[in-house]
Parts: C-alpha cells; sequence; structure tokens
C-alpha cells in the first residue's frame, strides 16, 4: 500500500499569508506562530510573503489573488471572528469559511483555515498562544504537509497513468 501525508517541511516552496487586521493583537501573534513554523522549516524569507487585510470577510477575495498568481504553493490565512451580541459573527465566520474552501478547491492550492472563531476574547488568546498551542503556528504546519501530499499524490499518479 502506497502511504501519503506524513511529511512536514522543505525548503523549496513558497507561501504566502494572508491576515486579518481586525482583533489585530490576537492576530498578529496567529502570524508570528506561522512565520515561526516557516523558520524552523528552513523556509528563506524570499519564499515568503505577508499581506494584511482590513477583515476576516476579506481573507477569501485576498486568498483567491494570491493562489491564482501562480507564486505561491500554499496560502494560509489568519484571523480571529469572536462571537458578540450580534449575529454578524455568524455571517463572518461563515462566509470566510466556505470562501477559503472555494479558494482552496477553485485554484487546486492548499488554502490552510488558520481563523480563529471563538466565543470569547480569552479563547482566542489561548488559541493564539506560544509554541504549540499557536492556531498560525499548526496551519502554516498543514499547509507543509498538504504542499508535500499533493506533490507525492501528483507524482503517484502520472507514474500510475504511464502505460
Amino acid at each position: 500500500m502506497k502511504e501519503f501525508g506524513n511529511s512536514t517541511g522543505g525548503n523549496q516552496i513558497s507561501v504566502a499569508i494572508v491576515a486579518s487586521r481586525f482583533n489585530h493583537f490576537i492576530v498578529e501573534q496567529l502570524v508570528a506562530g506561522a512565520l515561526d513554523a516557516m523558520k524552523r522549516h528552513g523556509l528563506e524569507e524570499d519564499r515568503q510573503a505577508l499581506v494584511w487585510v482590513p477583515g476576516a470577510f476579506e481573507l477569501p477575495l485576498m486568498a483567491d489573488q494570491l493562489a491564482s498568481s501562480g507564486c505561491y504553493d500554499a496560502v494560509i490565512a489568519l484571523g480571529a471572528v469572536i462571537r458578540g451580541g450580534t449575529p454578524h459573527f455568524d455571517y463572518v465566520a461563515g462566509e470566510c469559511a466556505q470562501g477559503l474552501s472555494r479558494v482552496a478547491l477553485d485554484r487546486s492550492i492548499p488554502v490552510t483555515f488558520g481563523v480563529l472563531t471563538t466565543d470569547t476574547t480569552e479563547q482566542a488568546l489561548d488559541r493564539a498562544g506560544t509554541g504549540e498551542g499557536n492556531k498560525g503556528f499548526d496551519a502554516a504546519m498543514t499547509a507543509f504537509e498538504m504542499i508535500e501530499t499533493l506533490r507525492n499524490v501528483k507524482k503517484h499518479l502520472q507514474v500510475t497513468a504511464d502505460p
């Protein structure tokens, strides 16, 4: 049996981060976590991009622009949507998730979801903590694994398809 999906890095890839400025005090920690993961896995700075957008609702549009450019192997979306007293949370979080998913499927590149959707600021701060508890770090690790897995599966399918 051929197994895929165990690798977590490589330095010959290019990755873009798109981050929301809304709730910046949380998102900046997510960005720091993603950048830490990139550094730990030897991703050179000239193979990284960071683009800031106003809020989580704008993440899918920028992710689509970055994904369609052909310059990046993955896009990491980072943001924080915190439930308030209005249904705004449901619309923003839902549309953000749907839009990012659509970008990944339409562009056939990993778009990882590092957007916190929490009930409280305290929950968001916990998920943006240092080390392995940082969801920005996790989103970057997911991007690395998906890049490698997709490459391996494509190679396998090409070999299998050859007569």
